[in-house]
């Protein structure tokens, strides 16, 4: 059913629990996203991050618990529904993911070509204006392998875009990146959000990623498996009441609390 209220938020994460036969993954979390928020899904390496994304687009059903796109369920509809949901969704992948037989044009190209009605020079036009918000005008007719890591990137970018998506979801968008190229990218992601007006939905434990772009956090906790505070990062970072979320978001600079001192066990989830 789909909510008829104007301010339900973009996503709503209900009581979610993601498992692998009997192994939970990550359970217990509720967090929502209002819209033209970045978002971040942080935590330190085998938390889950991935495959709660997975499951965000359609990839891994949950175990327990709903995602809502404006007060509509994703999991819990029929399979014509789920895919028109779908069809709001823009993805990029850790590796990028481009055909490499496909110049990044062609690339582009695909989603258009199978999901609208736009004559071929319509979609001609589409991939150039794409290719040119991400930087690369001139290179519709290059192939992936002829371009550089970033460069991949973002025309994996362009790609997610092509739809003119109200939901862009990047998987490590900053992995294998340089510095320069990874803030060059932060800020192309601004760009987007802000000329787009897209939600953006983010992986990545790249600290300075996180505090330069995101309005909103989960972090998600391996040992616990499930959330351990949901907050504007930089809070997080200077206030959790939560030793793991401040000791990750310093890069574990903290000195641990003694027993003796009231730190909340982390073993709580905070609430949202």
């Amino acid at each position: 059913m789909i909510s008829t209220d104007t301010e339900a938020p973009q996503i709503e994460v209900r009581d979610l629990t993601l498992a692998y036969g009997s192994f939970v993954v990550q359970g217990g979390l509720n967090f929502t996203i209002p819209r033209g928020q970045v978002f971040i899904i942080m935590g330190g390496s085998g938390c889950g991050k991935s495959t709660v994304l997975k499951s965000m687009i359609g990839l891994k059903q949950p175990a327990k618990g709903e995602i809502l796109y404006r007060g509509e369920s994703y999991w819990d509809t029929d399979d014509d529904a789920r895919e028109r949901l779908m069809r709001n969704f823009g993805v990029l992948f850790q590796q990028g993911a481009l055909w490499s037989s496909m110049t990044l044009a062609e690339n582009v190209a695909l989603p258009l070509e199978q999901y609208t009605a736009l004559g071929t020079d319509e979609i001609h036009d589409v991939c150039r204006l794409k290719l040119a918000l991400v930087g690369l005008a001139g290179f519709e007719d290059y192939y992936p392998n002829e371009i550089s890591g970033g460069m991949r990137k973002r025309a994996a970018l362009a790609r997610a875009m092509a739809l003119d998506p109200d939901i862009l979801y990047f998987d490590e968008p900053g992995a294998g990146l340089d510095p320069i190229s990874a803030k060059l990218q932060d800020d192309l992601i601004l760009e987007l959000r802000d000329s787009l007006g897209a939600t953006v939905v983010i992986v990545t434990h790249e600290l300075q990623s996180i505090f330069n772009i995101a309005d909103n956090c989960v972090f998600l906790d391996p040992e616990t498996k499930t959330q351990l505070a949901v907050g504007d990062p930089k809070e997080l970072r200077d206030h959790s009441e939560i030793f793991a979320v401040r000791n990750f978001l310093n890069r574990g600079t903290l000195t641990p609390p003694s027993v003796s001192d009231d730190e909340p066990a982390a073993s709580a989830p905070a609430a949202n």
